[in-house]
């Protein structure tokens, strides 16, 4: 693999907008990706309750979530256009052009060698990092008919599609947590003075026209604005943050993300203030997206980054 370079706004026009699959260029059509877009995003509604979220249809009679979500059409900005470069400590996610060596991302074990090793370096270098260890990932595709964007998993929640509704993956008590799942050593976790959690994510097949993916600049969102989440899989139970609705929240997006483009984003960092600790996302519907456009289909993957 290159040596991942961050995108800035001085970087070639062609470096900066990706249009072409291999050989094929995109459809005219398909490329007129408006600057802002205004698009729908599913924000919690508050309540008394903890919300509960089911990751797979439940059982008979148990409703899939146990919380109401407040749909909201928010202003979603070009971040290929920002006057200056953004970083993963600072707004709390930045675009990386970072290819990849590994042709397909459905082969299993190529992904947990080749691509781990690959995220690893590229995790490091856009956090400053000593060291980074994956532990996770995940391949998304957008359904067929392009139905409701919700969390993204229906029937036994094995074929995850986009996921529409506002989240970080880690709350603070679960990403404090997360260290000690991946290190599996109490006394090294001890030790870990500083670590975060990072989502380095992109495009399988092409350019993505469809149902990309937007992220909060983390530096206009407040604590009190996340609420803990319990998320339940049908082996195991986890918690994110979700959030309600504030109109000082700006939300950004990378038109046409091509396989050759990694956005790395924040979602956990134990330093308390000084950086992005957290960088609300959520998939999205382009408005008028043509009916031929192609479905997305996206890896993320799942970083603990240590600083010692």
């Amino acid at each position: 693999m290159q040596p991942p370079v961050p995108f800035s706004a001085s970087s070639p026009p062609a470096q900066r907008l990706a249009v072409t699959t291999g050989q094929r260029r995109l459809p005219k059509v398909w490329r007129r990706q408006p600057a802002t877009v205004a698009a729908r995003l599913g924000y919690l509604q508050p309540s008394e309750a903890r919300p509960v979220c089911y990751m797979y249809d439940p059982p008979a009679g148990t409703a899939k979530d146990n919380c109401g979500f407040d749909y909201r059409d928010v202003q979603i900005a070009d971040a290929r256009s920002l006057p200056a470069p953004v970083s993963v400590d600072r707004e709390g996610f930045a675009l990386w052009d970072a290819p990849s060596a590994l042709g397909r991302m459905d082969d299993l074990q190529a992904v947990t060698t080749t691509y781990y090793a690959e995220c690893s370096a590229l995790a490091c270098a856009a956090t400053g990092g000593a060291s980074a260890i994956v532990f996770d990932h995940q391949v998304r595709k957008r359904e067929p008919g392009r139905p409701p964007l919700t969390f993204g998993r229906h029937g036994d929640g094995s074929q995850p599609g986009g996921v529409g509704r506002v989240h970080n993956d880690y709350s603070d008590a679960s990403g404090r947590r997360r260290l000690h799942l991946v290190l599996g050593d109490a006394e090294r976790a001890r030790r870990s003075t500083r670590y975060c959690i990072v989502n380095i994510w992109r495009s399988t097949q092409g350019p993505i026209v469809d149902t990309p993916l937007a992220v909060c600049d983390a530096r206009s969102v407040s604590a009190h604005d996340l609420f803990s989440a319990e998320i339940r899989y049908p082996d195991r139970v986890g918690e994110v943050y979700l959030l309600t609705h504030a109109e000082r929240h700006r939300w950004y997006y990378y038109p046409l993300m091509d396989r050759h483009e990694a956005l790395v984003f924040k979602q956990y960092d134990s330093q308390v203030s000084g950086v992005a600790r957290f960088t609300p996302h959520a998939a999205f519907d382009v408005p008028d997206i043509p009916a031929d456009a192609p479905l997305r289909e996206s890896i993320e993957v799942r970083c603990l980054v240590l600083f010692d």
